[in-house]
């Protein structure tokens, strides 16, 4: 079992746990309303892809204030512009439709996804970041997944609520091994 061996390490790894946790909770409300929406991009809708991205970025900035020593700070701005760029794409991609969104949503769950693999890795020592190495790994797959849906005969948005149900659940385990790994230090 990894362990917090740190300075550093140790002050981070309470931050993240807390972020996690609140990731998790974020995402799991967000595909919640996503779902009641019946992922139809009218107002709410379109306000809910775009808030997702920015939450993220949101993410991205506590993320990076409490991870100043951990060498992975250049990865999380990296996160941050392609983040922002993507709120900015999806806003714009909502008035062609779904196609357009899972085709943003899905270039962003790739690159966001190798993104997130390299902090994992970068991070591994903390305790808790396998689950976000997979995350990553998956994110990549499902980001294809959506770009070739984009081109299904009735594409949906309802997928999207389940990636960030399954990118939440990665949290909350990160969350509990990162908990585990502290009290073990």
């Amino acid at each position: 079992m990894p362990t917090v061996d740190s300075p550093a390490a140790g002050g981070i790894a309470p931050a993240l746990r807390r972020l996690y946790f609140v990731r998790f909770g974020f995402a799991v409300v967000w595909a919640a309303l996503l779902f009641t929406t019946k992922a139809d991009l009218g107002p709410l809708g379109v306000t809910l892809v775009v808030i997702y991205p920015l939450f993220d970025v949101a993410a991205a900035v506590v993320d990076a204030r409490s991870a100043r020593d951990t060498g992975s700070i250049r990865a999380l701005q990296v996160n941050m512009a392609i983040s922002l760029i993507t709120a900015v794409g999806l806003a714009i991609a909502s008035a062609s439709g779904v196609p357009a969104v899972l085709r943003v949503w899905g270039a962003w769950a790739i690159v966001s996804g190798i993104v997130q693999l390299i902090v994992g890795v970068v991070r591994r020592r903390l305790g808790g970041q396998w689950p976000m190495i997979i995350s990553g790994g998956i994110s990549v797959l499902a980001g294809g997944s959506f770009v070739m849906g984009a081109s299904a005969t009735d594409p949906q948005l309802s997928n999207v609520a389940g990636y960030a149900v399954l990118g939440g659940i990665f949290f909350l385990v990160s969350a509990l091994r990162l908990g585990r790994a502290t009290r073990v230090s």
